[in-house]
């Protein structure tokens, strides 16, 4: 039965592969087989099952390779004609299933390099590695750590990627990330009449000296350490490079008021509160944060071009980043509701409580609390004017009423963002827990990992990494990064993309 296999045409290159299926299922009913466990028998299928895999995926490349046929003319995108044609030139590839071969022919003329069109049949990669396994590959290290994605490799048959290769897989894999938002830009806006929500906030990274800042560089090269093998305590500054965080969703409006907002959990009444919806968050270290901002601006005019939706940005007060929205609002003429992260006004009110009650009484959270719901009925100017008058009655020095007089100037500096009792009527957000969770999800819990110290553009690749599957645009993208590398790595060879 064999010979007939082999010798049926067409066939003949799954030789190999039926041969290993075969043996593997000699194996499985082998007297030695019956005295293994299931596990036993699970980790012999695994190891033989992916070198049958391999084998087929072989066979398949044999069988493309035996069909190719010659071609009677190829020009490259230099106008000249390759007219030498090789046969059987071969190229290593390594798949999810480990190394194989492709055969092809070459066309070639002296002095122009070869092209070989059945590279661009299959879109073969420009490196070692295919696409399912860089698929993998880099799905992982968006992740976990290089380390643990090689380790995790090494006890699994099938593709090896080194660390270094890895690095460089990343930043090859991200580099198509703009090009696919903006080929987006052209997409449906999106339905629904809910609200539209942007946030922005930043998060360092640890870099290595020559990734960070111009400033940041200097100020570093500059310090004295007292060790040579580590930084002690006051030594970690100017070792980071901030990383601006974006986000755009929707999400139904939900009215409370400032007595629910106060409650405890327990108990709490009414509809349940609603999720967001069609978000999307991304970060980027290298890019400056006005581009950031403009990007998540155009996100949001991609959904809405029309600007018939209630737009909301949540903001921390962070004076720089307030002077880019308002640029960005002016150029593309939109006039979002800009709401000051109640989180963050609550920080200022607890370290001003500490002036007067000490920390963890019960006397400090009454305190907060009770401040807390007159700031959201909108009574932010008379809590700072009754906090520092508090302050004065007490005859606090400058130093001791110092968070006093900060948090009283927080409220004071943005009264038309503090304006919660409002907020809260048209049931708009007034908390940037969104936009939170993207900072650590995206930044602190893959690049503040124990020991991480990240190059610029590997920063960059892997927040881009995971900004796409926070999004849940991973296979979209991946689909897209293939399509873009047919043209970078086989059409824009060609004198015509005909091939």
């Amino acid at each position: 039965m064999e010979e007939e296999y082999r010798s049926e045409r067409g066939l003949e290159e799954f030789f190999a592969a039926r041969e290993q299926f075969e043996m593997l299922v000699n194996q499985m009913h082998s007297p030695e087989a019956a005295l293994l466990e299931h596990g036993d028998i699970e980790a012999i299928v695994h190891r033989d099952g992916t070198e049958l895999l391999r084998r087929l995926l072989q066979g398949h490349l044999d069988w493309r390779a035996n069909r190719e046929v010659r071609r009677s003319e190829v020009i490259g995108a230099d106008d000249i004609e390759r007219t030498h044609v090789r046969v059987n030139c071969k190229r290593k590839l390594t798949s999810l299933f480990g190394e194989v071969s492709v055969r092809r022919m070459g066309y070639g003329t002296r002095g122009h390099n070869s092209l070989f069109p059945l590279d661009g049949e299959l879109n073969l990669p420009d490196d070692l590695y295919s696409h399912g396994l860089s698929e993998r590959a880099n799905r992982e290290v968006g992740n976990q750590a290089f380390d643990g994605v090689v380790a995790g490799m090494k006890r699994t048959p099938g593709g090896k990627v080194p660390k270094r290769q890895l690095e460089a897989m990343a930043i090859k894999a991200s580099q198509d990330f703009e090009t696919f938002y903006a080929a987006n830009e052209a997409a449906s806006p999106e339905p629904g009449k809910d609200l539209l929500i942007l946030s922005v906030d930043g998060k360092g990274v640890v870099m290595r000296e020559e990734g960070l800042r111009k400033a940041t560089r200097k100020a570093a090269q500059k310090e004295c350490h007292k060790l040579k093998t580590r930084l002690c305590r006051g030594e970690k500054r100017n070792r980071k490079r901030m990383a601006t965080v974006a986000t755009v969703y929707s999400v139904q409006t939900y009215v409370r008021t400032p007595g629910s907002i106060m409650e405890f959990p327990s108990s709490a009444v009414g509809p349940p509160r609603p999720k967001p919806k069609n978000k999307r968050v991304w970060a980027s270290v290298e890019r400056e944060p006005q581009t950031v901002i403009d990007e998540q601006f155009q996100e949001a005019l991609r959904r809405d071009p029309k600007k018939r939706r209630q737009w909301v940005m949540l903001v921390d007060g962070q004076e720089h980043q307030l002077d880019l929205i308002h640029d960005c609002m002016k150029r593309h003429q939109v006039e979002p509701i800009l709401v000051l992260d109640f989180i963050h006004v609550l920080e200022y009110v607890w370290k001003a409580a500490y002036c007067f009650h000490n920390e963890a009484s019960d006397e400090a959270e009454a305190w907060v609390r009770e401040r807390a719901l007159r700031i959201l009925q909108g009574k932010a100017s008379d809590v700072a004017a009754g906090m520092r008058r508090s302050a004065t009655l007490r005859n606090m020095d400058a130093n001791e009423r110092k968070a006093v007089d900060k948090c009283a100037d927080y409220l004071l500096g943005y009264p038309g963002m503090l304006c919660y009792d409002k907020f809260l009527t048209q049931g708009l957000p007034i908390a940037t827990g969104v936009i939170e969770g993207a900072c650590r999800h995206l930044i602190k819990d893959r690049m503040d990992i124990t020991g991480a110290r990240w190059s610029l553009a590997g920063a960059e690749a892997i927040l881009k990494l995971r900004s796409l599957q926070s999004s849940g645009d991973f296979d979209d993208y991946w689909a897209f990064h293939k399509s873009q590398s047919f043209e970078r790595n086989h059409a824009s060879r060609y004198a015509s993309h005909d091939q």
